[in-house]
């Protein structure tokens, strides 16, 4: 199946197109779109051996809010934040042999490859280093995960928990935080899974480890040093990678990284030229921010695994390649 983004003959219908009124959770090539739009306007793909459907991109967002209301009732739980990206584009039966030019608005179907959403619990938060961090749970989809030329199988998805940093839109996802590959049959099995992970997540863990980061720094120097190795690493031989942390921020990112010590408004360096992992780790989430929905959450885990296991090196006063 041939997946085409945005082009300019093809554009999302208005009223679809929620005006954004804060900086998005993800950039890259997405959209913030309504649920409605995703229930009344998108088909749904389906798997083409045996026409089976897929498990609905509004079926998923729906399925998490339910769960989320259940499980934190009594709480503030807002509205469903959607964004997407990577149109397939079809055209109903009666527009067969139409020119494209001539091609109405009735004319066309739409779904999109690539979904991700963010529910927030602002009434869950607490204050790291002048920051509000707010709970936030959401999945990602992406249809292009799946083989959808065989027989209806387990369907993938992934989902998170983990906070919502108000000064900037960062999320903050740890390895406990997230499902990297949810395997389901229906969306009663979904939500099954979607409940048992929530009981899991132990967010005052999570909260001291990102309350932690404030108090370690790292000097000019050293900062310098760890860009040098973090644009070092993708080159490394794949034999020497092995007893390394791993780093997913590709070159561009780590470009905005650097860009970010000297001149983000929230994150940058001390007078001194010291920057507190805090605000490395800020920096961090912040560049994955351009990362395409089926990359974002594996990237926010690897900066999370990176930046704690550098305090754990500079608190044990351990050796770690990305400083020495």
């Amino acid at each position: 199946m041939k997946t085409e983004t945005i082009e300019d003959n093809f554009l999302i219908p208005d009223d679809s197109v929620i005006k954004q009124t804060h900086q998005p959770f993800i950039e890259a090539n997405t959209n913030n779109v309504s649920l409605n739009h995703l229930k009344k306007d998108c088909t749904i793909p389906v798997f083409s051996k045996d026409n089976e459907c897929t498990i609905a991109h509004h079926e998923f967002v729906e399925t998490m809010f339910n769960c989320v209301n259940d499980f934190y009732q009594g709480e503030i739980i807002n509205k469903p934040e959607i964004r997407v990206s990577h149109i397939i584009k079809g055209r109903v039966p009666s527009a067969i042999g139409k020119a494209v030019k001539d091609l109405t608005e009735d004319d066309k179907t739409i779904y999109y490859e690539r979904m991700m959403f963010k529910i927030d619990v602002p009434s869950i938060f607490k204050d790291v280093n002048g920051n509000n961090l707010s709970l936030a749970v959401g999945g990602v989809r992406a249809y292009n995960q799946e083989n959808l030329y065989s027989k209806k199988s387990y369907e993938k998805f992934k989902i998170f928990i983990g906070f919502k940093n108000k000064v900037c839109t960062n999320l903050c996802v740890s390895s406990d935080g997230l499902i990297e590959e949810l395997r389901v049959s229906s969306v009663a099995d979904l939500k099954n899974k979607m409940i048992d992970f929530l009981n899991q997540y132990d967010a005052g863990i999570h909260l001291n480890i990102l309350e932690s980061l404030v108090n370690m720094s790292l000097s000019e120097r050293q900062f310098a040093k760890f860009l040098g190795k973090c644009r070092l690493y993708n080159y490394l031989p794949k034999s020497e990678k092995l007893d390394k942390d791993a780093l997913l921020l590709n070159d561009g990112q780590i470009n905005m990284i650097a860009k970010g010590y000297y001149s983000d408004d929230n994150f940058s360096r001390n007078e001194d030229g010291s920057i507190s992992l805090w605000n490395i780790y800020n920096l961090l989430t912040g560049a994955n921010k351009t990362s395409y929905i089926d990359k974002f959450l594996s990237r926010s885990v690897n900066a999370s695994n990176l930046i704690f296991n550098l305090g754990k090196s500079i608190e044990m006063q351990e050796p770690n390649w990305y400083l020495n």
